[in-house]
């Protein structure tokens, strides 16, 4: 994919595609309280970090040297 590609694709997926995720992360952490309580602080913390660095796993490609000139 071309540089310039990757760019557009990158803006595209940090503006609209990761708030999306972060509603559907948040979503699924308020239905995993209202279906089995509140979890302990760790847990929560864990599953908040896991989905945080699994959004970015399928986009690692994109964002390789998007920062270069």
């Amino acid at each position: 994919m071309q540089l310039k590609a990757r760019k557009r694709w990158s803006i595209f997926i940090l503006v609209v595609a990761l708030p999306l995720y972060v509603m559907a992360a948040v979503t699924l952490m308020n239905w995993l309280d209202g279906r089995f309580g509140r979890q302990p602080i760790w847990i929560e913390l864990m599953i908040y970090v896991g989905l945080g660095v699994l959004w970015a796993l399928p986009f690692k490609r994109v964002f390789l040297g998007v920062g270069k000139g």
